[in-house]
């Protein structure tokens, strides 16, 4: 009796794990009631289900609600058959550009937490992209190309395996029936497109099919990948979508999706499928358009004309005051710079600063090419001194500097303009993926570059300039990558033999001394403080202070210190510079930091001094010589910081890990 009872129970638990494995579903239009979301996923009422919805940086997920099986048991068995088919569809507000694309996942559990949007498309995160350990699979229909994921480009179709990198991947296209011919197909047309996906867990074999909605399925697949999914699929796992958007806006389509275990998934009934959205909405009626009264459209043309005259006359017109009359030389006008810099557009933005923005342009008479910084200035009451103090900068002349040609003013906005720069700013080849790496004498060349420079604003000038934000976004490279020292925008001016004035306290956490944070005084020494973290930078090819989680920060001061305590300081040098590099001179300028960085601005040295070390025309002094410790070393980004943060908004912690300049316009 007992063994007739064991066997009747094996017998329904056979059963119950066939039905299981042979999931079987398919929509044609959904209901929320259908699909488990979450993100940025949604449903439209004719029954769209839209991963995500023209906004930027989001995630959208979209899983059947019911866990499949794929296994006979939990141990390594072989993974059963499957076949899906799904039709979607990619719109921009831009026809070439969009991002990031979605996926058609299997992964153990429904939402991907952690997962990170943009190039990550939901699916992954920097911690785990790549790990064994994830047991997800996608095929992934990517718009954007990441460098670092090795994709061929931006419109292809990809299988995933735990990573973003893919096992196989191919351009968007199908194979044409009549003659067998590849047809080429762009992902983010906003048309609807058809996608199989099909595993044979017999032959291990992957096949991807694209096609467009209204071509039956091809002959042939778009990728083939013999591939074993057994290690990577679990007994149970979730299927479904995922989608992310990043800088720009996009919304991703799912019209229907069909799937089947150990079988053909049964074909979508594409006329039931629902209607994508109308691009651009309602057409208007042309008998509306037609019947609009002539004298009607003259009345309106004629006032058209009248208000784009006194559009344009208000859109040019400055604010010229008496006092700037002596300025003239030096004052350019509104629209002669809107007109260099083709009315300000995005496509001539050379970067973004703390307090503005950069902008290229070409001088209309003279096709000079210049860079144009926009920035706004609240302060009524400091506007005539802030003019004073760039006029006079302007007239500043060094190899070493970026020049200074002058300045506009309108309305609440200052526009100040400065030579063209090629090679762009010194951060952009030390950091994060850098257009190309300079060797080591590229680098000690534009050290010894910005000392000269610094020299000339602190001693050799008519007056004493006190920079007040030296750092590496702010040192430009000119055609033979010389190092010239720019953005003056926050610069200090003072006669030589007087004390500067405790003013606000401007400039980039990182390069602040601390005398500065405490008591708001700019001096020549607080600029070599900051010049020290700046030759710390370039030879380390390290930030000065790198977030590397909530409550920890690495300071790159204190790193180089304990190099030069264990003996070993050359362990600090940028990894990229490789061997072929001179060791006395890196060692030097390691230790020069290091002297810079002291938190007593009695035991810095002057530029004139600093100029001499990296010329070898005196020794530098001995660290161990100069009571330096840990402590009078170690930069304390909360000293007087917090009082700092909070008058100042703008100098936000985000400056930190973006290389957007934290900078303060501040009063002057």
């Amino acid at each position: 009796m007992i063994a007739l009872f064991f066997k009747l129970l094996m017998l329904l638990t056979l059963a119950s794990l066939a039905a299981a494995e042979d999931v079987s579903f398919t929509y044609n239009g959904f209901r929320s009631a259908d699909i488990s979301v979450d993100g940025n996923a949604q449903f439209t009422p004719n029954g769209i289900l839209v991963l995500t919805n023209d906004t930027e940086q989001q995630i959208g997920h979209a899983f059947y609600p019911n866990p499949v099986i794929f296994k006979n048991s939990y141990s390594n068995s072989n993974a059963f058959s499957f076949s899906t088919t799904f039709v979607f569809a990619i719109r921009s507000p831009l026809a070439t550009r969009g991002g990031h694309g979605l996926a058609f996942v299997i992964a153990p559990q429904r939402g991907l937490p952690g997962a990170l949007n943009g190039r990550f498309l939901g699916l992954f995160n920097l911690a785990n992209n790549g790990n064994t350990t994830n047991h997800v699979f996608a095929v992934e229909l990517d718009t954007v190309w990441t460098e670092g994921f090795n994709d061929i480009d931006n419109n292809h179709v990809g299988i995933d395996i735990n990573g973003l990198k893919s096992e196989d991947s191919a351009s968007a296209a199908y194979y044409a029936k009549k003659n067998g011919g590849l047809r080429n197909l762009t992902l983010i047309s906003g048309q609807p497109m058809q996608v199989w996906v099909d595993y044979d867990g017999t032959k291990k074999q992957i096949n991807v099919t694209l096609a467009p909605i209204n071509v039956d399925k091809p002959h042939a697949p778009l990728i083939s990948l013999n591939y074993d999914l057994s290690s990577i699929l679990n007994r149970t796992m979730y299927v479904g979508f995922s989608s992310a958007t990043g800088s720009l806006p996009t919304s991703h389509y799912v019209l229907g999706w069909s799937f089947k275990m150990n079988g053909q998934a049964q074909e979508l009934a594409l006329s039931q499928l629902p209607k994508l959205p109308r691009i651009g909405g309602k057409k208007i009626s042309k008998l509306l358009t037609i019947g609009v009264p002539v004298i009607f459209v003259s009345l309106v043309f004629l006032a058209i004309l009248g208000a784009i005259y006194a559009i344009r006359k208000k859109k040019f017109a400055e604010l010229l005051e008496d006092w700037e009359l002596e300025y003239g030389p030096q004052r350019f006008k509104y629209k002669e710079l809107y007109i260099a810099t083709k009315g300000f557009r995005e496509k001539e933005l050379l970067g973004r600063g703390g307090f503005g923005k950069v902008y290229k342009g070409i001088l209309p008479t003279s096709k000079t090419e210049i860079a144009v910084k926009r920035i706004s200035h609240e302060s009524r009451q400091g506007m005539r001194e802030f003019v004073a103090e760039i006029v006079s900068i302007g007239r500043l002349r060094h190899r070493n500097l970026v020049p200074l040609l002058g300045y506009c003013r309108r309305k609440r906005e200052l526009f100040l303009v400065y030579d063209y720069m090629p090679n762009g700013s010194l951060d952009k080849y030390l950091y994060d993926q850098p257009m190309a790496t300079l060797n080591w004498s590229q680098r000690f060349k534009v050290i010894r570059g910005v000392a000269s420079g610094l020299l000339y604003l602190h001693e050799e000038w008519e007056q004493v300039v006190v920079h007040r934000d030296v750092k590496a976004s702010n040192v430009l490279l000119d055609r033979e990558f010389n190092g010239r020292l720019g953005d003056f925008g926050l610069a200090r001016l003072y006669d030589h033999g007087t004390d500067p004035q405790t003013t606000h306290i401007v400039g980039t956490v990182g390069y602040l001394a601390p005398e500065h944070t405490r008591f708001g005084r700019a001096t020549t020494s607080t600029d070599v403080f900051s010049f020290g973290a700046f030759v710390l930078e370039v030879a380390c090819g390290r930030r000065p202070i790198e977030i590397k989680g909530p409550l920890q920060d690495v300071v790159l001061v204190d790193w180089v210190f304990s190099c030069w305590e264990r003996g070993n300081i050359l362990e600090a040098r940028d990894r990229k510079l490789g061997t072929e590099i001179i060791s006395e001179q890196v060692e030097l300028v390691l230790k020069l930091g290091l002297l810079c960085s002291h938190s007593e601005p009695s035991a810095r040295p002057s530029m004139r001094q600093v100029v001499q070390y990296l010329e070898s025309d005196i020794a530098l002094p001995k660290l161990s010589l100069l009571g330096l410790s840990s402590s009078g070393l170690t930069f304390a980004p909360h000293e007087g910081f917090d009082d700092f943060a909070q008058s100042y908004p703008s100098s936000s912690v985000k400056g930190l890990s973006n290389v957007e300049p934290a900078v303060l316009s501040g009063g002057r």
